[in-house]
C-alpha cells in the first residue's frame, strides 16, 4: 500500500510543478529513507485481530512438520559431508596454495600423531618401571614379625 501512496504523490507532484523535475513529498522521503511517523498507517496488518480465533492444533501440527523437515535437512547434510563430502566442498586442489597448505598440515597431523604413538610407548616404560619400583620397595618396607619371648624371672620364695 505504501508503494501506491508514494507513486500517488510523485504523480501529483508532477502534474503541479511548470518543470519536468519531481520533488519528492515529505511520504516519499520517508518511505525511502526507510523512517516512519509516530503514528502508523489506518491500512497496516494488525496481527492481533482474531488471533483467538486460531486453531492452536493446526499451528501445533505445522510447528511439528517443520521440526521434522529441519531435522532431515541437517541430517541429509551430515550424511553427505561425512560420505560424498567432494559433492559438497570445493575442489580443493584446483587453488594451489590452499592445496599445498592442506597438504602441509596433513603431513604435519600424521607426523603428531606418529610422535604421539611414540610418547605413548615411553609412559608405558615409565609404568612398568614405576610400579615395579612400587613393589620392590612394597616388598622391602614389609616388617619382620620377632617373637618376643617373656623369660621368667626367679620366683620369690616367702
Amino acid at each position: 500500500m505504501r508503494l501506491v501512496e508514494v507513486k500517488a504523490d510523485l504523480l501529483h507532484n508532477s502534474g503541479a510543478q511548470s518543470s519536468n523535475k519531481l520533488k519528492p513529498s515529505s511520504s516519499t522521503t520517508r518511505y525511502c529513507s526507510g523512517s516512519q511517523g509516530s503514528a502508523l498507517p489506518k491500512d497496516e496488518w494488525n496481527y492481533r485481530d482474531g488471533s483467538e480465533k486460531v486453531n492452536m492444533r493446526g499451528v501445533a501440527n505445522l510447528t511439528q512438520v517443520l521440526d521434522n523437515w529441519r531435522f532431515d535437512i541437517l541430517s541429509q547434510m551430515k550424511d553427505m559431508l561425512l560420505n560424498d563430502h567432494q559433492s559438497v566442498l570445493p575442489d580443493y586442489h584446483r587453488i594451489q596454495p590452499l592445496s599445498e597448505a592442506l597438504d602441509d598440515l596433513y603431513k604435519e597431523f600424521n607426523a603428531l600423531k606418529a610422535h604421539l604413538g611414540d610418547l605413548g610407548e615411553k609412559v608405558v616404560a615409565v609404568e612398568t618401571f614405576v610400579d615395579e619400583m612400587k613393589t620392590e620397595k612394597a616388598a622391602s618396607a614389609a616388617p619382620v614379625r620377632r617373637r618376643i619371648i617373656k623369660k621368667k624371672g626367679p620366683a620369690s620364695q616367702p
